[in-house]
C-alpha cells in the first residue's frame, strides 16, 4: 500500500509550478518506512550526555564559545521529511517563481524526482546540524539539531558496532558543525544565497559555474573543518568506524550508487577528504588557532587554489593582518 500510495501522489502531481510539494511530501513518506522511535529513558539521557560533553570537548580544541540548539531531537524518518521539505521549497523558490506553469508531465517528472532525492536521504542521513535551516525564513529556528535514531540504530547494527560509540561519534561530527556556524554566523545566510543564486541562473537556463564553484569551496572547508576538530576532539580512536562505513558504502547496489552520483554524495567524501588535508596542512604550519580564523568574514574563505596549496592561504592570511 505504501507504494501504491507514493506513486499515486507523484502521479496525481497539481498547481502551477515545476514541483508539487504537497505531493512531494505525500509521496516520500508513502514510501519510506518511518522506523522505530522507541528509545529507552537511558538511551536518551545516553544523546543528551553524549552532545553535551562533544560540546566541552569541540570548544576547548577549537577555542571557540558556540552555544547548541535550542532544539535537539530525536526523530525519525518520516519526521527528517517534514523539516527539510519547508527547506528544499524555499532554496528552489526561484525556480518557480520564475519558470511559472509547467506542463504536468513534466511537472508529475520533477515531483518523482524530488520524491526520490528526500526518500533516499531520509532512509541515510544519521544526524544534522544544516545551516540552512538556520538562514532567515519561516520556522528557521526549528530543528537545528537532530539525530535520525532509526537510521543510527540500522548502520550501528550493519556495522557490527558498539552502538553506544556509533551514537556518541555521530553526536561529536554534528557538534563540530555547530561550533564552526556558532563561530561564523554569517555563514548560513552566505550557504543560501550562493545557493539561491545558483537556482537563479538554473531558472535562467544557465548553469552559474563560479557561484557552484563558490559553494563546492565552502563546504569542502566546512566538512574539512569538521574532521580536524573531530580528529583532535573525539574521545577515542575511530579510523575502525570511518573503514566500516566505507566498506559498507562501496558495497552499495548499483541503483544506490546512481542515486548518490545524482545527489552528489560522492563529491561530499572528497570534500572531507581534500578540506581536511588543506587544514592538516594550516594546523602543522601555524596552528589550530591560526586555522580557525577561516570563519571570521567571508573573506578568509579558502579558494578553490589554496584549498591545494595552503601555504598561499596562510600567506594571504598574514597579508590581511
Amino acid at each position: 500500500m505504501g507504494l501504491y500510495r507514493s506513486v499515486r501522489a507523484v502521479t496525481e502531481a497539481s498547481g502551477t509550478g515545476p514541483i508539487d510539494w504537497d505531493a512531494v511530501a505525500e509521496a516520500s513518506k508513502a514510501g519510506t518506512d518511518p522506523g522505530t522511535l522507541e528509545v529507552g529513558p537511558g538511551e536518551r539521557e545516553g544523546y543528551a550526555t553524549d552532545v553535551r560533553d562533544a560540546r566541552d570537548r569541540v570548544r576547548e580544541v577549537s577555542g571557540f564559545e558556540f552555544d547548541l540548539p535550542d532544539t535537539i531531537e530525536i526523530i525519525n524518518r518520516h519526521h527528517w521529511i517534514d523539516n527539510n521539505i519547508e527547506t528544499f521549497r524555499r532554496v528552489m523558490a526561484p525556480l518557480e517563481d520564475r519558470v511559472g506553469m509547467f506542463p504536468s508531465a513534466a511537472r508529475v517528472i520533477n515531483t518523482s524526482s524530488m520524491t526520490v532525492a528526500l526518500s533516499f536521504l531520509a532512509r541515510n542521513v544519521l544526524g544534522q546540524y544544516d545551516p540552512l535551516l538556520l538562514a532567515d525564513g519561516d520556522g528557521a529556528d526549528d530543528h537545528a539539531l537532530y539525530f535520525v535514531y532509526p537510521n543510527v540504530r540500522r548502520v550501528a547494527d550493519s556495522l557490527e558496532a558498539d552502538s553506544d560509540r556509533f551514537r556518541r561519534w555521530i553526536a561529536f561530527h554534528e557538534v563540530t558543525h555547530a561550533a564552526e556556524f556558532g563561530a561564523a554566523p554569517w555563514l548560513p545566510d552566505h550557504l543560501e544565497s550562493r545557493m539561491e543564486a545558483a537556482v537563479d541562473r538554473l531558472a535562467e537556463g544557465d548553469i552559474d559555474r563560479v557561484t557552484l564553484g563558490e559553494l563546492d569551496t565552502t563546504m569542502t572547508a566546512v566538512e574539512g573543518y569538521a574532521e580536524l576538530l573531530m580528529d583532535r576532539a573525539f574521545d577515542e580512536e575511530y579510523q575502525d568506524l570511518r573503514a566500516e562505513i566505507e566498506r559498507r558504502r562501496r558495497g552499495r547496489g548499483p541503483i544506490q550508487k546512481l542515486i548518490r552520483r545524482a545527489l552528489g554524495l560522492g563529491m561530499k567524501r572528497r570534500q572531507y577528504e581534500r578540506g581536511k588535508d588543506f587544514f592538516d596542512a594550516v594546523v602543522d604550519a601555524r596552528g589550530i588557532e591560526f586555522a580557525g580564523r577561516v570563519w571570521e568574514r567571508p573573506a578568509n574563505l579558502p579558494s578553490d587554489d589554496e584549498l591545494d596549496d595552503p601555504s598561499a592561504w596562510i600567506r594571504r592570511m598574514d597579508d590581511m593582518q
